[in-house]
């Protein structure tokens, strides 16, 4: 287990020996059915094995405590008796998204429950990549894929060392760069691009001046009531639906 500077028992990293802990019954089954997976170890309490033997999962190892899930994710980690060990996925280059229709970028939005989550919505609308600062943005760990619910398998995790140039490089294979921007942008609305960059800022501090700069629009989610910026999760699922209606 890891511990702090004065040697006390602290959160798990979300890797053991290298290998990714995936854990949560929706992450780890999307892990076991992902043929892009290593899958190294299954840890799964008696009535998990139940049930992935139904499944029809074969070459399980037999059952394991609760208790030693409780070790590998924490005390207060929501494991659901199921834990798959597995060689982390291998990231897909910035190159590669020529043929893509629909990415996330993501601006130094670092809290791994947030990015899982936008994963998650991402998986739902098809995007085919979530854009990641190398230096600001999380590893994949057991918590990122337990927040994004099986959409780690789903979505290509694409790092980049420096962003303004990644996204120089979208705007050059044709994709229309939208940056999400609470003040002083026009109201979100559908696009005609056929190809979708959606960019979120961090919360608080919301898109670097360079990324805003790199945007073919700022847009803002139009909100009724008194708050007027929302949580970058739920502002990623709001303006995702925005923009892929189809138009009037």
């Amino acid at each position: 287990m890891k511990r702090d500077r004065k040697g006390r028992p602290g959160a798990p990293t979300g890797r053991v020996g290298g290998q990714a802990l995936v854990y949560g019954w929706h992450s780890a089954v999307a892990a076991l059915r992902n043929p892009r997976r290593a899958i190294r170890r299954v840890l799964a309490t008696p009535n998990a094995l139940a049930r992935l033997i139904e499944m029809g999962v074969a070459n399980l190892p037999g059952p394991v405590e609760a208790r030693e899930l409780d070790r590998l994710t924490g005390s207060g980690a929501v494991h659901q008796g199921i834990g798959v060990l597995a060689d982390p996925l291998p990231e897909t280059d910035l190159g590669e998204l020529e043929d893509a229709k629909l990415v996330l970028v993501l601006d130094q939005v670092t809290d791994p429950h947030n990015v899982g989550a936008i994963l998650r919505t991402a998986a739902a609308f098809g995007a085919d990549a979530l854009i990641l600062t190398e230096r600001h943005g999380p590893a994949e760990s057991g918590v990122l894929a337990k927040a994004a619910s099986g959409g780690l398998e789903h979505v290509a995790l694409v790092r980049v060392k420096n962003l303004a140039r990644a996204l120089d490089e979208l705007g050059e294979v044709g994709f229309w760069r939208i940056g999400l921007d609470s003040e002083n942008a026009e109201p979100l609305t559908a696009t005609p691009g056929e190809k979708l960059a959606l960019v979120l800022g961090a919360e608080g501090k919301g898109m670097r001046r360079l990324t805003r700069e790199k945007c073919d629009a700022l847009m803002r989610i139009a909100l009724p009531g008194p708050i007027k910026s929302l949580n970058v999760s739920n502002a990623a699922a709001l303006a995702l639906y925005a923009l892929t209606q189809p138009r009037a």
